[in-house]
């Protein structure tokens, strides 16, 4: 089972940006979505977006499209969430998941990384 890395959360004011990276311990297999997600607290964990690791499709969160992007470097075993736009509302915990389909989770987590925008 895939070993899961989160870094580059930070605070930021809004209208700012933050990249994040997730890298995995192995190669994921080409079968496989790589998701983020993100919890605020006192709410549920919610999907932000996905990117299939065979062909590199994406999938996003009405909340989030158009300002964040997902990517992926193969030869680093690395997913990238790249958040632009920053609003208050976007402070969470987030995390990477694999699964195999956007918004799911096979159920292995990483540590997280916080995200905290200011107003």
């Amino acid at each position: 089972q895939l070993q899961l890395a989160e870094s580059g959360g930070g605070l930021v004011q809004a209208g700012g940006s933050l990249r994040l990276s997730c890298e995995a311990s192995g190669r994921p297999y080409s079968s496989h979505v790589m998701n983020w997600f993100r919890q605020a607290p006192g709410k549920e964990r919610e999907f932000v977006a996905g990117i299939r690791w065979s062909n590199g499709r994406t999938f996003y969160a009405d909340s989030v499209q158009g300002r964040f992007t997902i990517s992926k470097d193969r030869a680093k075993k690395t997913v990238y969430l790249q958040m632009n736009s920053l609003k208050p509302e976007d402070t969470a915990v987030y995390y990477c998941t694999v699964a195999t389909n956007p918004g799911e989770s096979f159920g292995s987590w990483g540590q997280g990384t916080q995200v905290t925008v200011s107003s």
